[in-house]
């Protein structure tokens, strides 16, 4: 371990309790519940935030041709067909 530097933090009440109660329970020290405490929130927010769409694919034989084929105009006839204007 590097050194230590004593600091002064102020904490909700009910936080400070919930600790020590951990502390307790795990026969640990306060101040090792909130050094892992911070440890383990600042590694999270290290890591870097990256998002994957979920695989939604399907089988098929993938458009139409007539939608391929003719555009954008008949992929919008398609979608609005029988419907009344």
């Amino acid at each position: 371990m590097g050194t230590h530097m004593k600091t002064t933090i102020e904490i909700q009440d009910d936080l400070l309790e919930t600790a020590r109660e951990l502390a307790r329970r795990e026969g640990r020290t306060l101040r090792s519940v909130f050094e892992e405490a911070l440890h383990l929130t600042l590694a999270q927010r290290r890591l870097p935030v990256t998002y994957q769409l979920a695989d939604e694919s399907f089988g098929g034989e993938g458009m139409a041709p007539e939608a391929t084929d003719g555009g954008w105009e008949a992929v919008r006839s398609a979608i609005y067909e029988g419907r009344g204007t």
